[in-house]
Protein backbone atom coordinates (compact mmCIF):
# COMPACT_ATOMS: atom_id res chain seq x y z
CA UNK A 1 0.00 0.00 0.00
CA UNK A 2 2.90 2.32 1.01
CA UNK A 3 4.54 1.17 -2.57
CA UNK A 4 4.58 4.66 -5.09
CA UNK A 5 6.45 4.34 -8.84
CA UNK A 6 8.27 7.02 -9.85
CA UNK A 7 5.77 7.95 -12.03
CA UNK A 8 2.92 7.66 -9.88
CA UNK A 9 4.55 10.52 -7.88
CA UNK A 10 5.22 12.56 -10.63
CA UNK A 11 2.01 12.07 -11.77
CA UNK A 12 0.93 13.20 -7.88
CA UNK A 13 3.17 16.26 -7.66
CA UNK A 14 2.80 17.30 -11.58
CA UNK A 15 -0.67 17.47 -11.65
CA UNK A 16 -0.77 19.45 -7.95
CA UNK A 17 1.40 21.60 -9.29
CA UNK A 18 -0.85 22.85 -12.19
CA UNK A 19 -3.57 23.28 -10.06
CA UNK A 20 -1.61 25.76 -7.28
CA UNK A 21 -0.42 27.28 -10.68
CA UNK A 22 -4.12 27.89 -11.73
CA UNK A 23 -5.24 29.47 -8.68
CA UNK A 24 -2.99 31.89 -8.69
CA UNK A 25 -4.95 34.15 -10.83
CA UNK A 26 -7.61 34.40 -8.53
CA UNK A 27 -5.27 36.10 -6.14
CA UNK A 28 -4.52 39.31 -8.17
CA UNK A 29 -7.00 41.64 -9.73
CA UNK A 30 -8.27 41.36 -12.84
CA UNK A 31 -6.57 44.19 -13.82
CA UNK A 32 -3.61 42.51 -14.14
CA UNK A 33 -4.43 39.42 -14.88
CA UNK A 34 -5.84 40.66 -18.29
CA UNK A 35 -1.87 41.64 -19.35
CA UNK A 36 -0.65 37.79 -18.82
CA UNK A 37 -1.98 37.41 -22.24
CA UNK A 38 -2.16 34.03 -23.65
CA UNK A 39 -1.03 32.57 -20.30
CA UNK A 40 -3.85 30.89 -19.01
CA UNK A 41 -5.56 33.03 -16.13
CA UNK A 42 -8.77 31.38 -14.48
CA UNK A 43 -10.36 33.37 -12.15
CA UNK A 44 -13.26 32.87 -9.57
CA UNK A 45 -16.47 34.76 -9.67
CA UNK A 46 -17.31 36.77 -6.91
CA UNK A 47 -21.03 36.89 -6.72
CA UNK A 48 -23.53 39.80 -5.77
CA UNK A 49 -22.43 39.83 -1.73
CA UNK A 50 -19.18 40.38 -2.74
CA UNK A 51 -18.55 41.88 -5.53
CA UNK A 52 -21.89 43.69 -5.45
CA UNK A 53 -24.40 44.44 -8.31
CA UNK A 54 -27.80 44.87 -8.35
CA UNK A 55 -31.07 42.78 -7.62
CA UNK A 56 -34.31 43.47 -8.88
CA UNK A 57 -37.33 40.77 -8.12
CA UNK A 58 -39.90 41.17 -11.03
CA UNK A 59 -43.71 40.19 -11.27
CA UNK A 60 -45.82 39.45 -14.03
CA UNK A 61 -48.50 41.28 -14.93
CA UNK A 62 -51.50 38.40 -14.73
CA UNK A 63 -54.35 40.80 -15.81
CA UNK A 64 -52.04 42.43 -18.66
CA UNK A 65 -51.68 38.58 -19.84
CA UNK A 66 -55.33 37.82 -19.62
CA UNK A 67 -56.55 40.85 -21.87
CA UNK A 68 -53.31 39.34 -24.42
CA UNK A 69 -55.03 35.93 -24.41
CA UNK A 70 -58.96 37.49 -24.98
CA UNK A 71 -57.44 39.81 -27.84
CA UNK A 72 -55.10 36.83 -29.39
CA UNK A 73 -58.13 34.96 -29.34
CA UNK A 74 -60.50 37.44 -30.41
CA UNK A 75 -58.30 37.60 -33.75
CA UNK A 76 -58.27 33.67 -34.03
CA UNK A 77 -62.46 33.34 -34.02
CA UNK A 78 -62.85 36.29 -36.39
CA UNK A 79 -60.08 34.32 -38.64
CA UNK A 80 -61.45 30.52 -38.35
CA UNK A 81 -65.29 32.10 -39.02
CA UNK A 82 -63.98 34.13 -41.86
CA UNK A 83 -61.48 32.36 -43.59
CA UNK A 84 -63.04 28.24 -42.89
CA UNK A 85 -65.88 26.63 -45.25
CA UNK A 86 -68.48 27.57 -45.11
CA UNK A 87 -67.85 30.89 -44.43
CA UNK A 88 -69.60 31.72 -40.55
CA UNK A 89 -70.65 35.31 -40.58
CA UNK A 90 -70.61 36.85 -37.49
CA UNK A 91 -71.28 40.08 -35.75
CA UNK A 92 -68.76 42.43 -34.26
CA UNK A 93 -66.91 40.39 -31.25
CA UNK A 94 -66.98 42.16 -27.34
CA UNK A 95 -64.04 41.71 -25.15
CA UNK A 96 -66.01 43.57 -22.01
CA UNK A 97 -65.45 41.71 -18.47
CA UNK A 98 -63.13 39.49 -19.42
CA UNK A 99 -64.88 37.12 -22.03
CA UNK A 100 -65.61 37.15 -25.65
CA UNK A 101 -69.02 37.61 -26.91
CA UNK A 102 -70.14 37.56 -30.61
CA UNK A 103 -73.59 36.64 -32.51
CA UNK A 104 -73.74 34.72 -35.16
CA UNK A 105 -75.70 35.90 -38.59
CA UNK A 106 -77.64 32.76 -39.24
CA UNK A 107 -78.17 30.60 -36.16
CA UNK A 108 -78.74 27.19 -38.11
CA UNK A 109 -74.65 27.37 -38.17
CA UNK A 110 -74.50 27.62 -34.18
CA UNK A 111 -73.32 23.67 -34.12
CA UNK A 112 -70.45 24.07 -37.31
CA UNK A 113 -69.52 27.24 -35.27
CA UNK A 114 -69.17 25.37 -31.82
CA UNK A 115 -67.07 22.49 -33.49
CA UNK A 116 -64.52 25.34 -35.03
CA UNK A 117 -64.43 26.98 -31.51
CA UNK A 118 -63.66 23.60 -30.45
CA UNK A 119 -60.29 23.18 -32.18
CA UNK A 120 -58.88 26.52 -31.11
CA UNK A 121 -59.39 26.93 -28.04
CA UNK A 122 -57.35 23.82 -26.95
CA UNK A 123 -57.76 20.84 -24.68
CA UNK A 124 -57.25 20.19 -21.26
CA UNK A 125 -55.01 22.49 -19.20
CA UNK A 126 -52.13 21.12 -17.44
CA UNK A 127 -53.50 17.29 -15.14
CA UNK A 128 -56.68 18.63 -14.55
CA UNK A 129 -57.99 18.24 -17.80
CA UNK A 130 -60.10 21.57 -17.32
CA UNK A 131 -60.51 23.08 -20.49
CA UNK A 132 -58.96 26.42 -21.16
CA UNK A 133 -61.72 28.02 -22.40
CA UNK A 134 -65.97 27.38 -21.57
CA UNK A 135 -67.71 27.80 -24.67
CA UNK A 136 -71.12 28.59 -24.43
CA UNK A 137 -74.13 29.66 -26.27
CA UNK A 138 -77.25 32.09 -24.73
CA UNK A 139 -79.85 33.45 -27.05
CA UNK A 140 -80.04 30.43 -29.75
CA UNK A 141 -77.15 32.91 -31.48
CA UNK A 142 -75.23 34.19 -29.44
CA UNK A 143 -71.39 32.57 -28.32
CA UNK A 144 -69.53 33.43 -24.91
CA UNK A 145 -65.82 32.32 -24.61
CA UNK A 146 -64.77 32.82 -20.77
CA UNK A 147 -61.29 31.79 -19.99
CA UNK A 148 -61.07 29.16 -17.42
CA UNK A 149 -58.84 29.63 -13.95
CA UNK A 150 -56.75 26.04 -15.43
CA UNK A 151 -56.81 27.98 -18.67
CA UNK A 152 -55.16 31.08 -17.31
CA UNK A 153 -52.46 29.68 -14.63
CA UNK A 154 -51.13 27.56 -17.90
CA UNK A 155 -50.97 30.82 -19.36
CA UNK A 156 -48.96 32.04 -16.58
CA UNK A 157 -46.64 29.40 -16.21
CA UNK A 158 -46.13 28.95 -19.72
CA UNK A 159 -45.15 32.44 -20.09
CA UNK A 160 -42.75 32.59 -16.44
CA UNK A 161 -40.99 29.45 -17.98
CA UNK A 162 -40.59 31.43 -21.34
CA UNK A 163 -39.97 35.02 -19.44
CA UNK A 164 -37.38 34.00 -17.40
CA UNK A 165 -35.55 32.55 -20.12
CA UNK A 166 -35.58 35.87 -22.36
CA UNK A 167 -34.48 37.55 -19.06
CA UNK A 168 -31.60 35.39 -18.84
CA UNK A 169 -30.69 36.12 -22.77
CA UNK A 170 -31.15 39.71 -22.15
CA UNK A 171 -28.28 39.87 -19.21
CA UNK A 172 -26.07 37.65 -21.03
CA UNK A 173 -26.15 40.08 -23.79
CA UNK A 174 -24.94 42.79 -21.32
CA UNK A 175 -21.96 40.08 -21.11
CA UNK A 176 -22.25 39.99 -17.40
CA UNK A 177 -20.80 36.79 -15.54
CA UNK A 178 -22.78 34.36 -12.87
CA UNK A 179 -26.12 36.39 -13.15
CA UNK A 180 -28.80 34.63 -10.82
CA UNK A 181 -32.31 34.47 -12.55
CA UNK A 182 -34.84 31.91 -11.13
CA UNK A 183 -37.90 31.72 -10.61
CA UNK A 184 -40.10 32.36 -7.20
CA UNK A 185 -43.34 31.37 -7.03
CA UNK A 186 -45.50 31.32 -10.07
CA UNK A 187 -45.52 35.06 -10.97
CA UNK A 188 -42.61 36.17 -9.76
CA UNK A 189 -38.58 35.94 -11.28
CA UNK A 190 -35.47 37.27 -8.95
CA UNK A 191 -32.44 38.48 -10.85
CA UNK A 192 -28.77 38.82 -9.11
CA UNK A 193 -26.45 40.39 -11.19
CA UNK A 194 -23.08 41.15 -9.92
CA UNK A 195 -20.39 43.89 -10.63
CA UNK A 196 -23.65 45.89 -12.34
CA UNK A 197 -24.19 49.07 -9.92
CA UNK A 198 -27.00 50.69 -12.23
CA UNK A 199 -30.28 48.85 -11.52
CA UNK A 200 -32.15 51.83 -13.29
CA UNK A 201 -30.37 50.43 -16.42
CA UNK A 202 -31.06 47.09 -16.04
CA UNK A 203 -34.88 47.87 -15.16
CA UNK A 204 -35.46 49.20 -18.62
CA UNK A 205 -33.58 46.93 -20.50
CA UNK A 206 -35.75 43.60 -18.78
CA UNK A 207 -38.71 46.00 -18.85
CA UNK A 208 -38.73 46.47 -22.50
CA UNK A 209 -41.54 44.02 -23.96
CA UNK A 210 -40.27 44.67 -26.96
CA UNK A 211 -43.18 43.08 -29.39
CA UNK A 212 -42.22 43.87 -32.81
CA UNK A 213 -44.80 43.89 -35.00
CA UNK A 214 -45.33 45.31 -38.95
CA UNK A 215 -48.81 46.19 -40.35
CA UNK A 216 -50.25 48.28 -42.55
CA UNK A 217 -52.31 52.00 -42.09
CA UNK A 218 -55.46 51.43 -42.43
CA UNK A 219 -56.03 54.60 -45.40
CA UNK A 220 -60.17 54.18 -45.18
CA UNK A 221 -59.95 55.72 -41.38
CA UNK A 222 -61.69 59.12 -41.06
CA UNK A 223 -59.26 61.38 -39.32
CA UNK A 224 -61.53 63.23 -37.11
CA UNK A 225 -62.69 59.40 -35.85
CA UNK A 226 -58.60 58.48 -35.34
CA UNK A 227 -58.31 61.65 -33.79
CA UNK A 228 -61.42 60.27 -31.24
CA UNK A 229 -59.96 57.00 -30.83
CA UNK A 230 -62.05 55.67 -33.01
CA UNK A 231 -61.02 52.92 -35.49
CA UNK A 232 -63.23 50.98 -38.59
CA UNK A 233 -64.05 47.58 -37.85
CA UNK A 234 -60.76 45.56 -38.23
CA UNK A 235 -58.76 48.23 -37.02
CA UNK A 236 -57.20 49.91 -34.67
CA UNK A 237 -55.84 53.48 -32.99
CA UNK A 238 -52.13 53.15 -31.59
CA UNK A 239 -50.54 56.41 -30.51
CA UNK A 240 -48.25 57.90 -33.11
CA UNK A 241 -46.39 61.25 -31.88
CA UNK A 242 -44.82 61.62 -35.55
CA UNK A 243 -48.83 62.49 -36.80
CA UNK A 244 -50.46 65.82 -36.25
CA UNK A 245 -53.36 63.72 -34.47
CA UNK A 246 -50.68 61.93 -31.94
CA UNK A 247 -52.59 58.52 -33.51
CA UNK A 248 -52.94 56.70 -36.07
CA UNK A 249 -55.07 53.76 -37.56
CA UNK A 250 -53.61 50.43 -38.55
CA UNK A 251 -55.04 47.36 -39.55
CA UNK A 252 -55.52 44.29 -36.95
CA UNK A 253 -53.68 41.86 -38.57
CA UNK A 254 -50.04 41.48 -38.05
CA UNK A 255 -47.78 40.95 -41.64
CA UNK A 256 -45.14 40.14 -39.47
CA UNK A 257 -43.74 40.09 -36.27
CA UNK A 258 -40.86 39.95 -34.50
CA UNK A 259 -40.90 36.00 -34.01
CA UNK A 260 -39.33 36.00 -37.29
CA UNK A 261 -36.23 38.08 -36.65
CA UNK A 262 -32.69 36.83 -36.68
CA UNK A 263 -30.64 39.37 -36.10
CA UNK A 264 -31.15 43.27 -34.87
CA UNK A 265 -28.14 45.15 -34.17
CA UNK A 266 -27.70 49.29 -33.90
CA UNK A 267 -26.05 51.08 -36.44
CA UNK A 268 -25.83 54.52 -37.86
CA UNK A 269 -28.29 55.40 -40.66
CA UNK A 270 -25.72 56.50 -43.51
CA UNK A 271 -27.73 59.82 -44.52
CA UNK A 272 -27.98 61.42 -41.06
CA UNK A 273 -25.39 59.36 -38.92
CA UNK A 274 -28.50 58.81 -36.48
CA UNK A 275 -28.40 55.79 -34.15
CA UNK A 276 -31.06 53.19 -35.38
CA UNK A 277 -31.71 49.60 -35.59
CA UNK A 278 -31.01 47.39 -38.09
CA UNK A 279 -32.86 43.61 -38.52
CA UNK A 280 -32.77 40.71 -39.91
CA UNK A 281 -35.74 38.81 -40.85
CA UNK A 282 -35.16 35.31 -41.06
CA UNK A 283 -35.58 32.73 -44.07
CA UNK A 284 -39.76 32.64 -43.60
CA UNK A 285 -39.65 36.27 -42.46
CA UNK A 286 -37.78 37.45 -45.31
CA UNK A 287 -39.95 35.65 -47.98
CA UNK A 288 -43.01 36.87 -45.60
CA UNK A 289 -41.95 40.27 -45.72
CA UNK A 290 -40.84 40.35 -49.74
CA UNK A 291 -44.15 39.22 -50.25
CA UNK A 292 -46.09 41.88 -47.91
CA UNK A 293 -43.95 44.88 -49.84
CA UNK A 294 -44.80 43.43 -53.01
CA UNK A 295 -48.40 43.03 -52.72
CA UNK A 296 -48.61 47.24 -51.11
CA UNK A 297 -46.33 49.04 -53.45
CA UNK A 298 -47.14 52.78 -52.22
CA UNK A 299 -49.23 52.06 -49.36
CA UNK A 300 -48.01 53.24 -45.54
CA UNK A 301 -47.19 50.54 -43.57
CA UNK A 302 -46.03 51.30 -39.83
CA UNK A 303 -43.37 49.60 -37.64
CA UNK A 304 -45.09 49.18 -33.93
CA UNK A 305 -43.10 47.97 -30.67
CA UNK A 306 -44.78 47.44 -27.82
CA UNK A 307 -48.25 48.89 -29.34
CA UNK A 308 -46.37 52.00 -29.83
CA UNK A 309 -45.82 53.69 -33.82
CA UNK A 310 -42.39 53.69 -33.84
CA UNK A 311 -42.51 55.19 -37.36
CA UNK A 312 -45.33 55.03 -40.93
CA UNK A 313 -43.78 54.61 -44.11
CA UNK A 314 -44.75 54.70 -47.92
CA UNK A 315 -43.56 51.09 -49.90
CA UNK A 316 -41.56 52.78 -52.87
CA UNK A 317 -41.05 49.14 -54.37
CA UNK A 318 -40.65 45.54 -53.14
CA UNK A 319 -38.49 45.36 -50.14
CA UNK A 320 -36.40 42.13 -50.78
CA UNK A 321 -33.35 40.18 -49.15
CA UNK A 322 -35.18 40.53 -45.67
CA UNK A 323 -33.63 43.35 -44.05
CA UNK A 324 -35.13 46.69 -42.64
CA UNK A 325 -34.25 49.32 -40.18
CA UNK A 326 -36.39 51.10 -37.31
CA UNK A 327 -35.49 54.78 -36.55
CA UNK A 328 -36.37 57.42 -34.06
CA UNK A 329 -35.00 59.44 -31.87
CA UNK A 330 -32.70 57.00 -30.75
CA UNK A 331 -29.34 57.38 -28.29
CA UNK A 332 -26.10 54.60 -29.32
CA UNK A 333 -27.68 53.27 -25.92
CA UNK A 334 -30.98 53.41 -26.33
CA UNK A 335 -30.61 51.46 -29.66
CA UNK A 336 -28.67 49.14 -28.38
CA UNK A 337 -31.22 47.85 -25.78
CA UNK A 338 -33.99 48.35 -28.26
CA UNK A 339 -31.60 45.69 -30.50
CA UNK A 340 -30.88 43.16 -27.57
CA UNK A 341 -34.38 43.20 -26.93
CA UNK A 342 -35.33 42.52 -30.30
CA UNK A 343 -32.71 39.86 -30.63
CA UNK A 344 -33.62 38.27 -27.26
CA UNK A 345 -36.85 37.74 -27.76
CA UNK A 346 -40.32 39.66 -26.66
CA UNK A 347 -41.63 38.74 -23.46
CA UNK A 348 -44.57 36.97 -23.33
CA UNK A 349 -45.77 38.98 -20.20
CA UNK A 350 -45.05 42.12 -18.74
CA UNK A 351 -42.84 42.28 -15.97
CA UNK A 352 -43.30 44.37 -13.02
CA UNK A 353 -40.53 45.34 -11.00
CA UNK A 354 -41.86 45.20 -6.78
CA UNK A 355 -38.51 45.35 -5.44
CA UNK A 356 -34.75 45.96 -5.70
CA UNK A 357 -31.76 47.10 -4.52
CA UNK A 358 -28.02 47.77 -5.33
CA UNK A 359 -25.11 46.01 -3.15
CA UNK A 360 -22.04 48.19 -2.89
CA UNK A 361 -18.75 46.52 -3.13
CA UNK A 362 -17.80 48.27 -0.37
CA UNK A 363 -19.76 46.09 1.44
CA UNK A 364 -18.18 42.98 -1.00
CA UNK A 365 -15.02 44.42 0.23
CA UNK A 366 -15.44 44.24 3.92
CA UNK A 367 -17.08 40.73 3.92
CA UNK A 368 -14.03 39.42 1.56
CA UNK A 369 -11.40 41.10 3.96
CA UNK A 370 -13.55 39.24 7.05
CA UNK A 371 -13.49 36.13 5.38
CA UNK A 372 -9.89 35.71 4.11
CA UNK A 373 -8.97 36.84 7.83
CA UNK A 374 -11.04 34.06 8.94
CA UNK A 375 -9.64 31.78 6.54
CA UNK A 376 -5.73 32.94 7.79
CA UNK A 377 -6.57 32.09 11.63
CA UNK A 378 -8.72 28.93 10.91
CA UNK A 379 -5.38 27.87 8.48
CA UNK A 380 -2.93 29.03 11.60
CA UNK A 381 -5.34 27.39 14.31
CA UNK A 382 -4.61 23.87 12.29
CA UNK A 383 -1.27 24.23 11.91
CA UNK A 384 -0.32 24.89 15.10
CA UNK A 385 -2.84 22.32 16.60
CA UNK A 386 -1.27 19.66 13.76
CA UNK A 387 2.74 20.17 14.60
CA UNK A 388 2.01 20.30 18.45
CA UNK A 389 -0.13 16.90 18.41
CA UNK A 390 1.75 14.76 15.48
CA UNK A 391 5.27 16.43 14.94
CA UNK A 392 6.63 15.10 11.74
CA UNK A 393 3.01 13.69 10.53
CA UNK A 394 1.29 17.25 11.51
CA UNK A 395 3.40 18.91 9.01
CA UNK A 396 2.52 16.52 5.83
CA UNK A 397 -1.12 17.26 7.33
CA UNK A 398 -0.45 21.13 7.27
CA UNK A 399 1.53 20.90 3.51
CA UNK A 400 -1.99 19.02 2.40
CA UNK A 401 -4.29 21.96 4.30
CA UNK A 402 -2.23 24.57 1.98
CA UNK A 403 -2.15 22.72 -1.04
CA UNK A 404 -5.74 21.58 -0.24
CA UNK A 405 -6.65 25.43 -0.02
CA UNK A 406 -4.86 26.20 -3.40
CA UNK A 407 -6.77 23.02 -5.40
CA UNK A 408 -10.28 24.09 -4.47
CA UNK A 409 -9.46 28.09 -5.56
CA UNK A 410 -8.10 26.07 -8.92
CA UNK A 411 -10.69 23.96 -8.90
CA UNK A 412 -13.53 26.65 -8.68
CA UNK A 413 -11.46 28.74 -11.16
CA UNK A 414 -11.61 26.37 -13.43
CA UNK A 415 -15.22 25.62 -12.95
CA UNK A 416 -16.07 29.33 -13.29
CA UNK A 417 -17.70 29.18 -10.47
CA UNK A 418 -18.79 31.95 -8.08
CA UNK A 419 -18.33 32.61 -4.72
CA UNK A 420 -20.16 33.76 -2.40
CA UNK A 421 -20.17 34.59 1.39
CA UNK A 422 -22.03 31.09 2.30
CA UNK A 423 -18.96 30.30 -0.13
CA UNK A 424 -16.09 31.23 2.60
CA UNK A 425 -18.11 30.22 5.38
CA UNK A 426 -17.96 26.71 3.38
CA UNK A 427 -14.44 27.68 2.88
CA UNK A 428 -13.37 27.93 5.96
CA UNK A 429 -15.73 25.37 7.13
CA UNK A 430 -13.01 22.72 4.51
CA UNK A 431 -9.83 23.83 6.11
CA UNK A 432 -11.10 23.12 9.79
CA UNK A 433 -12.68 19.40 8.57
CA UNK A 434 -9.37 19.18 6.05
CA UNK A 435 -7.27 17.64 8.65
CA UNK A 436 -10.16 15.16 9.77
CA UNK A 437 -8.83 12.83 7.54
CA UNK A 438 -5.35 12.81 8.45
CA UNK A 439 -6.38 12.94 12.30
CA UNK A 440 -7.68 9.46 12.10
CA UNK A 441 -5.13 8.33 10.38
CA UNK A 442 -2.60 9.24 12.61
CA UNK A 443 -4.68 8.08 15.47
CA UNK A 444 -4.96 4.69 13.51
CA UNK A 445 -1.24 4.40 13.65
CA UNK A 446 -0.56 5.20 17.16
CA UNK A 447 -3.33 2.45 17.80
CA UNK A 448 -0.87 0.15 15.75
CA UNK A 449 2.24 1.39 17.22
CA UNK A 450 0.76 0.53 20.79
CA UNK A 451 0.01 -2.73 20.20
CA UNK A 452 3.65 -3.79 18.96
CA UNK A 453 3.75 -3.53 15.20
CA UNK A 454 6.56 -2.00 13.30
CA UNK A 455 6.50 1.36 12.10
CA UNK A 456 6.08 0.28 8.46
CA UNK A 457 3.34 -2.19 9.45
CA UNK A 458 1.87 0.38 11.47
CA UNK A 459 1.58 2.95 9.01
CA UNK A 460 0.20 0.76 6.45
CA UNK A 461 -2.11 -0.12 8.51
CA UNK A 462 -3.37 2.94 9.82
CA UNK A 463 -3.72 4.28 6.20
CA UNK A 464 -5.11 1.28 5.00
CA UNK A 465 -8.24 1.08 8.42
CA UNK A 466 -8.67 4.65 7.95
CA UNK A 467 -9.42 5.12 4.45
CA UNK A 468 -12.18 2.99 4.88
CA UNK A 469 -13.98 4.93 7.65
CA UNK A 470 -12.96 8.24 5.24
CA UNK A 471 -14.52 8.02 2.25
CA UNK A 472 -17.61 6.80 4.01
CA UNK A 473 -17.86 9.62 6.05
CA UNK A 474 -17.43 11.79 3.32
CA UNK A 475 -19.92 10.08 0.87
CA UNK A 476 -22.55 10.97 3.90
CA UNK A 477 -20.97 14.55 3.45
CA UNK A 478 -21.45 14.85 -0.51
CA UNK A 479 -24.79 13.16 -0.39
CA UNK A 480 -25.76 16.37 1.76
CA UNK A 481 -24.05 18.83 -0.87
CA UNK A 482 -25.27 17.18 -3.62
CA UNK A 483 -28.98 17.96 -2.62
CA UNK A 484 -28.32 21.06 -1.07
CA UNK A 485 -26.58 22.17 -4.51
CA UNK A 486 -30.11 20.41 -6.29
CA UNK A 487 -32.75 21.81 -4.08
CA UNK A 488 -30.97 24.98 -2.44
CA UNK A 489 -30.55 28.67 -4.39
CA UNK A 490 -28.55 31.45 -4.09
CA UNK A 491 -26.36 31.14 -0.53
CA UNK A 492 -27.17 27.71 -0.20
CA UNK A 493 -26.12 26.85 -3.53
CA UNK A 494 -23.16 28.51 -2.84
CA UNK A 495 -22.28 27.18 0.19
CA UNK A 496 -22.79 23.49 -1.29
CA UNK A 497 -20.62 24.25 -4.31
CA UNK A 498 -17.55 25.30 -2.49
CA UNK A 499 -18.20 21.88 0.15
CA UNK A 500 -18.93 19.58 -2.61
CA UNK A 501 -15.20 20.76 -4.22
CA UNK A 502 -13.87 21.13 -1.03
CA UNK A 503 -14.69 17.00 -0.18
CA UNK A 504 -13.11 16.12 -3.00
CA UNK A 505 -9.76 18.14 -2.96
CA UNK A 506 -9.39 17.13 0.70
CA UNK A 507 -9.71 13.68 0.20
CA UNK A 508 -6.75 13.66 -2.31
CA UNK A 509 -4.97 15.49 -0.68
CA UNK A 510 -5.31 14.21 3.03
CA UNK A 511 -5.07 10.89 1.94
CA UNK A 512 -3.18 10.11 -1.41
CA UNK A 513 -0.95 13.29 -1.25
CA UNK A 514 0.09 12.44 2.74
CA UNK A 515 1.00 8.59 1.98
CA UNK A 516 2.61 9.56 -0.55
CA UNK A 517 5.31 11.89 1.48
CA UNK A 518 5.10 9.49 3.87
CA UNK A 519 6.25 6.66 2.20
CA UNK A 520 8.76 8.52 0.19
CA UNK A 521 10.21 9.60 3.66
CA UNK A 522 10.02 6.04 5.07
CA UNK A 523 12.11 4.80 2.29
CA UNK A 524 14.81 7.37 2.26
CA UNK A 525 14.91 6.62 5.81
CA UNK A 526 14.00 3.92 6.73
CA UNK A 527 13.34 4.81 10.73
CA UNK A 528 13.02 2.08 13.44
CA UNK A 529 10.83 4.25 15.70
CA UNK A 530 8.06 7.77 14.88
CA UNK A 531 7.36 10.17 16.77
CA UNK A 532 3.64 10.57 16.71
Amino acid sequence: MLDFPRWKVASIIGLLAVLCALAIPSFFPESTTSKWGAIPHPRINLGLDLAGGSYLLLEADTADLANSRLEVMRDSVAGTMRNGTPRIDIGDISSRNGQLSFLLRDPSQVDAARERLLAITGGGAGMSGQREWDISVVDTSRFILKPTEAGLAQAVDTAMKDATEVVRRRIDELGTKEPTIIRQGATRIVVQVPGLQNPQALKDLIGKTAKLEFKLVDESANPADVAKGIAPIGSQVLPYPGDPRGAVALKRSVVISGDQLADARQEFDQQTNAPQIAITFDAVGGRRFAKVTTENVNKPFAIVIDNKVISVANINEPILGGRASISGSYTVQTANDLAIALRSGKLPVNLKVIAESTVSPDLGKDSIRAGVLASVIAAVAVIVFMLVTYGRFGVYANLAVVINILVIVAVMAMLNATLTLPGIAGFVLTIGTAVDANVLINERIREERRRGRSVLQSVELGYKEASRTIFEANVTHAITGVIMLLLGSGPVKGFAVVLLIGICTSVFTAVLFTRMLVALWLRKNRPTTINI
